[in-house]
């Protein structure tokens, strides 16, 4: 059996990895930040991850 502890942020525009034991979940979906797991609410764009510019 193979266990996952990496795999993309939930959050669909955004390219960050995350480790699923630092991940946020949230609704049974992993995040790499706090603004992506809460939709990236106003003013939030990014996640603040160099070189990723996820806004949805």
């Amino acid at each position: 059996m193979t266990t996952v502890t990496q795999m993309k942020c939930a959050c669909d525009s955004c390219l960050c990895v995350v480790d699923t034991s630092q991940a946020v979940e949230k609704d049974g979906h992993y995040f790499c930040s706090e603004a992506c797991a809460n939709g990236h609410p106003e003013g939030s764009a990014g996640c603040g991850h160099p070189g990723c510019g996820c806004n949805s």
